[in-house]
Order: C-alpha cells, then structure tokens, then sequence
C-alpha cells in the first residue's frame, strides 16, 4: 500500500496544497482558534508559533502503539506549542513554555527523510495542528526527495476543518485523542470551550479520509484511524459518552488505545480533582464502558 502523500504528488496537488496552507496563514484560520493574525510576518496568536515551525525533538520512538512502533520504531517529530492549555499537561516544558527551536521548510523535511534512513516505520508528527501549512510545506520537498512512508499526524483533535481537508491525501494514520465530551469540563481544564464539537467533527473528517485502521501482515499501520483516550480522575474525560460516539458516529471497529497513566503534573495541584493519580476502580470502569460499546479491536494500558 503506497503512502498517500506519494499518490499526491503524482497528481500534481502537493504543491497546490504547501501554497494554499500559506494563504492560511496570512490572517491565520489553521486552526478553531482563528486568531487572524499574519503569522507570514512572523505574528504569533494562541498558539504562540509565527512563520516557522518550532521542534522540540526528532527520533525513532519506541513507546507508542504497537502497531506504530513495530521493532524500528516511530518517526516522531515533536513539535513545541499547542493551541490546547490543558492544566494538567505531563508534556508543559514542550507545550507550553515552548522548548524548541525554530526551523526551516528545508529543516523540517530533512528531518522527515533522516527518519526514513534509520529505518522508522513511519513520520509522526506529534502536537501538529498549529503548524499544518509549515508541514505540508515541507512534505512537498520531503517526498519530492524520496520521502516513502507513512505520515502519522498525531493531535489534540482540536483541528480546523479546513486544516484537515488540506491534508486530505497526505496523512496516512491520524492518531487522535478523545480527551472530553463536556464543554464545561473542556473550557477549565484546557481552555477549550468548544472542544466537543470540534473534536466531534475532527475525528469525522478523519475517518473519513483514511477509514478503520489498516494494518500490514506483520500488525505495522499503514492507513487508518487510531483513537487515544486518557481516562482522567473522577469521570472528567466522559469516557462511556466518548466511546459511545465512537462506536456509533464512527466505526464499530475503530482501533481505541485506552489509557491509564494519567498523573498530575504542570498546574493540577490548583484543582483538586485532577491533583491525584488515577484509582484503579476508575480505570477498570473505563474499560468496561469501551468493552460495553464492542470497541474491542485496540489497546488497554492499565495496571
């Protein structure tokens, strides 16, 4: 099964996608935020990343679901900033005090073809969803010069429709949480008030283009929808309403990583309901909502 980004690029459409991705940010609409400002000019918004594109780190990664990690591991680029401020993020010095440096269209797609070289089962672009059009950008170079696995874009699920359908025939595997189905819940915990809907329409617009997840006869991804959802303490990631959604607005079959390592970190200590790790009644209940729901086809990482 060849990459998608390669069937693009035979048509003609990945340049016409890299140009179309910088007329976004001119007045900036990459993402639900739609802050307007000119990131071209270097103007920064929400997210807090102008022109360029700002990675934390590149490497094979050997931690993520199995089928995306296999035995070379998964590309990953991370990526710094995120247009989510999750009070709890085990991810902050990244996220959102920005550890990184700024790269260049031709940095970031060498990084790209350097993970191919050592042997990574695939790109995973990790906190992407500020940072499309610098990364369709450089997907246009990096495939041009050899780049031939898959692209793994791997989100919050607090995506602009329109950022999404630009990567429509480039992303292979969309790995995406499922962090709330209350808005309420969403607005205190990551400054997201309305991540349900958004989050919703996102994972449609995913399954979509890719459809259930497509695996190689060694169990390696190479198309689909992966879906991450972190159980949090004291219910607050509506976990039998997530799973719900799945199995009936989705796909019975959709690949579901459930996931127990939830612990506090960056500001949780300012609210007592997520200043404590996870009991291990909360987990099991969890996975009885997703084992209720028949979404039996992925992973559950308890105790």
């Amino acid at each position: 099964m060849k990459p998608k980004s390669l069937q693009t690029l035979a048509s003609g459409a990945l340049s016409a996608k890299a140009e179309a991705g910088r007329r976004m940010l001119e007045a900036c609409s990459v993402c639900p935020r739609a802050c307007g400002v000119n990131r071209l000019e270097g103007a920064r918004g929400s997210c807090r990343t102008g022109r360029w594109a700002v990675v934390s780190s590149f490497h094979p990664h050997h931690g993520e679901e199995r089928p995306l990690s296999g035995v070379r591991g998964s590309g990953t680029i991370f990526f710094a900033h995120c247009n989510l401020r999750c009070m709890y993020c085990q991810n902050s010095d990244i996220s959102q005090l920005g550890h990184g440096r700024e790269v260049s269209t031709e940095a970031l797609a060498r990084m790209m073809g350097s993970l191919q070289e050592v042997g990574c089962h695939n790109v995973n672009l990790v906190t992407p969803s500020h940072v499309v059009p610098q990364i369709v950008e450089a997907l246009s170079l990096a495939v041009e010069e050899g780049l031939s696995i898959p692209i793994v874009y791997n989100t919050s699920s607090y995506d602009g429709l329109d950022a999404l359908r630009l990567l429509d025939g480039i992303v292979d595997i969309y790995l995406a949480d499922l962090k709330y189905t209350d808005d309420e819940i969403a607005e205190r915990y990551s400054q997201a008030p309305t991540y349900t809907a958004v989050s919703q329409q996102a994972i449609r617009e995913m399954h979509r283009q890719v459809g259930d997840l497509v695996m190689d006869e060694q169990g390696i991804a190479q198309r689909g929808l992966i879906i991450r959802h972190l159980v949090l303490p004291n219910g607050l990631a509506g976990t039998d309403a997530a799973m719900r959604f799945l199995a009936e607005e989705i796909s019975p079959h959709t690949f579901v990583n459930l996931m127990s390592q939830y612990r506090p970190a960056y500001r949780a200590e300012e609210d007592d309901k997520v200043n404590r790790g996870l009991r291990w009644g909360e987990f099991e209940g969890a996975a009885e909502m997703l084992r209720r729901w028949g979404l039996y086809r992925g992973e559950i990482q308890g105790w």
